[in-house]
């Protein structure tokens, strides 16, 4: 029988040993991450705990391959690459590469998506394309985050923690049964309020001022032991700085050093409710499941993008997003055979607009509108061939629709409609972020298309202790239109979906009676009509974005990740992965010199940083009556290029975190001293590059100016925690 137990959401098992970690990535209820054929890594309450996470950015260096950085541009705009596979964009109407899932429901947009994490059960990575199970926009995995859901007995806890900058974190939550055995809540409260950790050198100021908020309740009934209906309402606000902005021309990269005239702004507010309902079913001793899903956020956000102490090119963007989503499937199981079958459906709207100010008399306004709907139905199967060999196979069919209407930050000098002639909607005229309004001139961009995205795997398992799995998949990530478009005096244009066919090995294997474990896995991607974001300086317009589809690339590497329980009271850890990839076709100018030729093919695939290391040792041990657990971590990743021309990099990076803790024996509290970043690195959350003149900052010789958001250095912190 395929369905470990009934898949109810709040049956999550609370074991939190890394082999004991409930998983739900095939969509059949409760299974252990080592058991699945599939690579990912999952991270339950009381790991997130350990490392200090507060955040998907701060796993950022604690997984093989992987990349959840934010953008930069605003906080809280996600920046996700898995396996070389990623977006280096804030523009919502560009499909992300990696699918964010909250309690089931997917994530539309990046932005927003970067939020805090707090009374979370369990975060899921899945690293490669799931196409299959999760349909469009999985390309380079799926991250899946399940928070807390109420329990059956009355528990509570509370957090608070100070950090270097100052920052003030308190939590709490609160959770019980409301009618024994038939309905339960909980609610959680979060809030931080960040002082800012950087000092801008224009005015001498503290920067990176940030307060969130989050307030979140949760309603379980269970009116008999064969159904389950769970609701989730979420409101969350953030609200500070903009981007620190360093540039490069004028301060060096292994600094903390800017200086900007404009403190900008970067905010976030969204709403969300998710209701699940489960039935368990006599046909196949199944569970059918329903997730119906709402979502509605909005992220205005502004920046000094010419990053210098003067008024060269500031900028105010307004994000807005609604999604509104429906998934229904079926998981049970028949003699060999083990299915999963389900329909889904997805809509949006989103608003776009993009204020470019180059003195406080001159502006330029453009953005865009769209309407996107998605339908989708969706089967896999598990066949147990004999008792150590199982073929699975299955499909998702997918069929989209997008209707996206576009107005042109015009440039002064374009005369794209004769001399002098100003058209409302390409900015000169008709466009106001204030009032939320945009003028279109150009016709509508109608798109739509289906997809099929199969996946055929082989898994052996010889014994309890083995895994050995391979797999062939195809994936699609979403085409559109450019929302953000200002480039050289050409009209909007359409690019299509992107297509990505993976083949992966992968090894999974308990040693030493569980007290050793290794895994690794080999992948190779092919992808065709890659969709790239080209990053191109511009006198006239500050930044063109140009988003198209740049030819067919190839990705491949492999992770490599290990644990050892010396003692009962120490455990090392260690992982490593590899990637390289390399343009089989370019079809577009990815350089901007206007031709495609042999410079453009010794262009490096952005953001594919060669290697991902790192090593962790682990101690807990009996001290005055309670527990004292101790842990120290190393990470470490190559550099590589930010932009597809190769003009902006982001560093190499070495981080080292520590964690100190002692709880007493009864556990009802528990005391930690933590840092992260001890090396004090500067990192970037982009680093685009600006016109090369000398209001940018640009000096003959010297680097090329850049937009590089900072992120923070070395923080200490020190929390408490108590639970009931």
């Amino acid at each position: 029988m395929a369905i470990a137990a009934f898949a109810l959401c709040a049956s999550v098992a609370h074991a939190q040993e890394a082999d004991e970690i409930v998983v739900t990535a095939d969509k059949r209820g409760e299974a252990r991450a080592q058991d699945l054929p599939i690579t990912l890594n999952a991270f339950g309450a009381e790991q997130l705990r350990a490392l200090n996470l507060e955040d998907l950015q701060s796993l950022s260096y604690a997984i093989p391959n992987v990349q959840f950085e934010d953008v930069g541009t605003a906080r809280g705009v996600a920046n996700y690459s898995i396996r070389g596979v990623g977006v280096n964009s804030s523009i919502a109407s560009v499909d992300p590469a990696v699918g964010l899932f909250i309690d089931g429901m997917y994530v539309g947009v990046n932005a927003g998506a970067l939020t805090d994490l707090f009374d979370v059960e369990a975060v899921e990575v899945l690293r490669g394309p799931q196409g299959a199970l999760y349909g469009r926009n999985v390309t380079g995995g799926a991250v899946l985050v399940r928070t807390r859901a109420p329990a059956d007995v009355f528990e509570a806890q509370g957090r608070a923690a100070v950090e270097t900058g100052a920052n003030f974190i308190t939590e709490a939550a609160i959770s019980g049964p409301l009618a024994e055995g038939v309905l339960s809540a909980r609610l959680a409260l979060y809030r931080a309020e960040d002082d800012g950790w950087l000092e801008n050198d224009f005015d001498g100021s503290s920067f990176g001022r940030n307060e969130t908020s989050i307030y979140r309740a949760a309603l379980r009934f269970t009116p008999s032991a064969s159904f389950e209906a769970l609701l989730r309402v979420e409101q969350g606000a953030v609200d500070g700085d903009g981007p620190a902005g360093q540039n490069h021309a004028l301060h060096a990269r292994d600094s903390f050093n800017f200086a900007i005239d404009n403190r900008g702004y970067a905010a976030t507010d969204w709403e969300q409710a998710i209701l699940e309902m489960n039935w368990r079913v006599a046909f196949g001793d199944g569970v059918v499941t329903s997730i119906s899903a709402w979502r509605s956020v909005e992220v205005p956000w502004a920046a000094d993008i010419d990053s210098t102490p003067n008024f060269v090119f500031h900028t105010r963007v307004l994000n807005a997003h609604e999604q509104r989503s429906q998934e229904l499937r079926y998981a049970g199981g028949f003699g060999a055979f083990d299915v999963t079958a389900g329909l889904y459906y997805l809509d949006q709207d989103l608003l776009y607009i993009d204020e470019r100010n180059f003195s406080p008399t001159f502006r330029r306004v453009g953005g865009g509108q769209g309407e996107f709907t998605s339908w989708a139905a969706f089967a896999s199967a598990d066949w147990r061939l004999r008792e150590t060999l199982t073929l699975s196979f299955g499909a998702r069919y997918t069929r989209e629709e997008k209707e996206s209407r576009i107005s042109r930050v015009r440039r002064a000098i374009d005369d794209l409609d004769g001399p002098g002639v100003l058209v409302p909607g390409e900015g000169v005229a008709g466009g106001d972020i204030d009032a939320r309004t945009l003028a279109f001139s150009d016709a509508p961009f109608l798109q739509d298309g289906d997809d099929l995205s199969p996946r055929v795997g082989l898994q052996w398992r010889p014994s309890a202790e083995t895994n050995i799995y391979a797999s062939w998949s195809r994936a699609f990530r979403g085409g559109g239109a450019n929302f953000r478009t200002a480039s050289l005096g050409l009209a909007p244009r359409a690019y299509d979906p992107e297509e990505q066919s993976t083949f992966e090995i992968g090894w999974k294997q308990d040693l030493a009676q569980g007290r050793a474990r290794l895994n690794a896995a080999l992948f190779h991607n092919t992808i065709e009509n890659m969709q790239r974001e080209t990053n191109q300086a511009d006198s006239i317009s500050g930044v063109q974005q140009i988003v198209l589809n740049a030819g067919d690339a190839t990705i491949w590497g492999g992770e490599i990740e290990a644990r050892f329980d010396v003692t009962d009271a120490l455990t090392i850890a260690a992982h490593a992965g590899y990637v390289e990839g390399e343009y089989d076709t370019i079809t577009e100018d990815l350089n901007g010199d206007l031709l495609i030729n042999a410079a453009d093919y010794a262009l490096e695939i952005p953001r594919l940083a060669p290697w991902t290391y790192g090593a962790s040792l682990n101690y807990a041990a009996p001290f005055a009556g309670g527990e004292l657990s101790a842990r120290i971590s190393y990470n470490h990743r190559d550099a590589a290029f930010y932009n597809d021309n190769n003009l902006g990099r982001l560093a190499e990076a070495d981080m080292i975190g520590a964690n100190l803790s002692f709880a007493p024996a009864d556990g009802r509290w528990r005391v930690s001293l933590y840092g992260e970043n001890l090396l004090d690195e500067a990192t970037w959350g982009g680093d685009t590059v600006l016109p090369s003149t000398a209001a940018f900052g640009f000096t003959p010789g010297g680097e090329r100016p850049t937009f590089s958001p900072l992120n923070k250095g070395r923080v200490l912190g020190i929390e408490l925690r108590a639970m009931y």
